[in-house]
């Protein structure tokens, strides 16, 4: 389908309308429950179908939808291209980006709730252990103090009072502008975007230098400048066809105990004192819907991994003009494991791409690279070229007490061991010894002009 559409899907609801119309937006009974069984459903149906629950709880009539992009498929057709295109057409727009458009009256403010009481919002508790209702598909867009430049993220939210949300910050571009509000001693305005179009969730996720305002990249998708709005009680501007905004700042030299939450890699995000978010309004459409991403689901692990592999081919065929793909495999979480296809020049060239796949981000801590008749995005071919090209104690590059991922609990506070592995052919090789079998007519044969229409049975067959 991702082959056959003509554009991009600029629209939230226009997205619901699709994968409805094509049975992939499955219409839960009223009244599931916000605590664990909308995520249960949500879960069973991942990567197959979303899911769209009316009158959560039977007291809410704000619906919860979740799972909106559960297949790399999906995401290339709201892109409006193949899948093979999907890093081209996103690395083009980081490339590209379009200014955004404001408008002064917008869909997302036509009710406006001061005080805010987070109470009026279906928000799901989703595992087991997870220590309460979180917000996880707001986009949290904030302003550089310095500069005035957005920035635009996905950070967990938990849900700590009527107006009140624990935050975990990272090291990223949220945290540095944060700290720069903080370090003057003012709070950092911010709102949190929820029921944006899939476009605009891709773009969050792009790897750009800091002071490059990912709604641009969203407009860049779009083909056209994304429309938005200011927030009614502070200055950051806003997609104005979103379905809900939460308005408010993060507070400086004010902390409380956020987690534990099930993350990407499957395991909990631990319990620790976290910034803190006061809001100062909701915004929300008179029939708002409610988008909220189940933690370690497929949605989680694309939306992370599809933006990082488009940048990091950029990055590295700037290097290496002879990488051909990348992938972040969704065994590896869609973070920490990379495969990269080579058309290797010469020998120790594989090495080279190791090294710089691990300089390339902080996150990645297992690459494989591989020659090019090798199908990254089939974990089982990526299996045999290791099993069959691979020898440990020649092709393996091993780098101790490097920077990872904070989330990876096998590291020690986010430092830990980096393994390449370098599944390539020797080029001095000799001819037939690494020469895939192949049978003759196997892609290309009609089964149709070869099977028997109609048999009964092998037994009847051999009467033939």
């Amino acid at each position: 389908m991702s082959e056959t559409h003509s554009g991009p899907i600029t629209d939230f609801r226009g997205w619901l309308d699709r994968l409805a119309a094509t049975d992939r937006l499955a219409i839960a009974r009223p009244g599931l429950a916000l605590l664990h069984e909308i995520a249960a459903l949500s879960k069973r149906l991942d990567g197959s179908k979303a899911s769209f629950c009316p009158a959560p709880n039977g007291t809410h009539t704000i619906p919860v939808v979740s799972g909106l992009l559960g297949a790399r498929s999906w995401i290339a057709e709201a892109l409006g291209v193949s899948e093979a295109a999907v890093l081209a057409r996103f690395a083009e727009a980081c490339a590209n980006p379009l200014p955004w458009r404001e408008i002064s009256a917008a869909p997302v403010q036509e009710i406006v709730q001061r005080p805010a009481d987070l109470a009026t919002l279906p928000i799901p508790t989703h595992n087991e252990h997870d220590s309460g209702a979180y917000i996880t598909a707001g986009l949290l867009i904030c302003r550089n103090p310095r500069t005035g430049v957005q920035n635009v993220a996905i950070h967990r939210c938990q849900v700590n009072g009527p107006d009140e949300i624990g935050i975990l910050l990272l090291p990223r571009h949220t945290l540095a502008f944060f700290d720069a509000a903080e370090a003057a001693g003012t709070p950092l305005e911010m709102a949190i975007v929820i029921g944006a179009d899939p476009l605009s969730l891709l773009a969050s996720q792009a790897i750009v230098p800091i002071d490059h305002d990912e709604l641009e990249i969203a407009g860049a998708l779009h083909g056209a400048p994304l429309e938005v709005v200011k927030c009614v009680t502070n200055a950051v501007r806003v997609p104005a066809h979103a379905e809900i905004v939460l308005e408010g700042a993060i507070l400086p030299r004010e902390r409380a105990p956020e987690g534990p939450f099930g993350e990407f890699p499957q395991y909990y995000g631990e319990r620790a004192e976290r910034h803190v978010i006061k809001l100062s309004a909701i915004t929300r459409r008179s029939d708002a819907i409610f988008h909220t991403i189940v933690g370690g689901g497929l949605e989680h692990l694309l939306l992370g991994a599809i933006p990082r592999e488009a940048s990091l081919l950029a990055l590295l065929r700037q290097m290496f003009p002879g990488i051909l793909d990348v992938h972040l495999s969704m065994g590896g979480v869609g973070r920490y494991v990379l495969y990269v296809k080579l058309k290797k020049r010469q020998n120790g060239e594989a090495r080279n791409v190791i090294a710089g796949a691990f300089a390339a981000h902080y996150d990645i801590k297992h690459v494989i690279v591989v020659d090019e008749d090798v199908d990254i995005h089939n974990p089982r071919d990526v299996e045999w070229a290791v099993a069959t090209r691979v020898q440990a104690d020649r092709d393996l590059v091993i780098i101790a007490d490097a920077q990872g991922s904070k989330l990876d609990p096998s590291t020690d506070a986010g430092v830990g061991a980096k393994l390449g592995i370098d599944a390539t052919i020797p080029l001095d090789a000799p001819a037939m010894k690494y020469i895939r079998i192949r049978v003759p007519g196997e892609d290309s044969i009609d089964l149709a002009k070869l099977l028997a229409p109609d048999c009964p049975g092998w037994r009847q067959a051999m009467c033939k």
